[in-house]
């Protein structure tokens, strides 16, 4: 039988120092499932561990993401989910609710991050190989149930009426807010308005996020500047 291990730790910079080497060490798959992309307080520890994993496209090398809606609500979440789909990572959505964050690395290690404190989080790190087994066995049930990331956003995908839809073409076109507005045979503030009632339904703090999040939902137009 193997030494198992079994440690806490608080904060990012602990489990860095700590757990950085299992990271690095992963060399068959790593599996995640959080509720969102909140658990690591500085963004500067995500982009640590990142550093230290094997790229999710390297050859018999498989990272799976399963996440709650929650993970979707921002376009910052939205912006990172993108990079990790374009670097080969798996990302599945699911309505059933989920812990702040567990990872798996090779079926051998079990990162579970707690909630958050003034004092930083606290993670549990362990070897235990049937507290492992217990959990992957139910994050492939949940893998199994969920949606994948594109199917996802296409059922979730907001109603926009005929007008709605008129005003994001006219957005793609490139034609200055004046000269739009005069296609649609709106006054300039009626279509300022209705842009901003567009941006507010496709959840865009700008028209270039707009415009992401309508390529995202196969919506037609693609917002300029």
């Amino acid at each position: 039988m193997r030494n198992e291990q079994i440690f806490s730790v608080r904060g990012d910079a602990e489990l860095l120092a700590r757990a950085g080497h299992f990271f690095e060490s992963a060399r068959t798959d790593f599996l995640c499932v959080a509720r969102d992309l909140s658990t690591w307080a500085q963004p500067e520890a995500r982009a640590a561990i990142q550093r230290r994993m094997r790229p999710a496209a390297s050859p018999g090398f498989t990272t799976r993401k399963l996440l709650s809606p929650v993970a979707l609500t921002d376009e910052g979440s939205r912006a990172h989910l993108r990079q990790v789909r374009s670097n080969g990572a798996q990302v599945r959505i699911t309505d059933s609710a989920l812990p702040h964050e567990t990872i798996i690395i090779d079926r051998r290690v079990m990162i579970l991050a707690g909630r958050d404190s003034p004092t930083g989080r606290e993670y549990s790190v362990t070897t235990s190989q049937n507290m492992i087994d217990g959990v992957h066995s139910l994050f492939s049930a949940m893998w199994d149930q969920s949606t994948d990331y594109d199917a996802y956003l296409r059922t979730d995908t907001p109603h926009l009426d005929a007008e709605a839809r008129v005003i994001l073409e006219a957005l793609g076109s490139g034609l200055t807010d004046a000269s739009a507005s005069r296609r649609l045979g709106l006054s300039l503030r009626t279509y300022r308005r209705r842009v901003a009632d567009l941006m507010v339904t496709l959840e865009a703090g700008s028209r270039f996020q707009a415009g992401l999040r309508a390529g995202e939902l196969g919506l037609p137009g693609r917002v300029g500047r």
